[in-house]
């Protein structure tokens, strides 16, 4: 009978391994396949603001003064990107909408 307990035990033992060990297998697979995934907002960088179309629209309004032809031209060219970066967040004293201001600023920051 002894015999018979030592069989049966030994295999519950063997079972209980084999078993633990394809569930540990199991879900290490999903936990390394979940590890690399990563978020969208990761892979994808923010659209860059364009100067074409978006910021010489916002300062086409200082026209005529600060475009070709213009009295303050020659200081303070509107229509190069380079200008504007100079003068930054000074350009909001003219500027008071809050959407062209935060494209500003984006495109500051590029």
């Amino acid at each position: 009978m002894r015999d018979v307990r030592a069989v049966i035990l030994s295999l519950a033992l063997v079972s209980l391994a084999v078993f633990s060990y394809s569930c540990a297998r199991s879900t290490s697979a999903i936990t390394n396949s979940a590890i690399s995934i990563t978020p969208a907002s990761a892979v994808v960088p923010p659209p860059k603001v364009d100067w074409e179309t978006q910021i010489k629209p916002i300062v086409a309004r200082c026209q005529p003064c600060h475009f070709s032809g213009g009295k303050v031209y020659d200081k303070l060219p509107f229509d190069r990107p380079e200008t504007i970066k100079t003068l930054g967040t000074k350009l909001f004293t003219r500027i008071h909408d809050e959407n062209e201001r935060r494209l500003i600023r984006e495109f500051l920051a590029q």
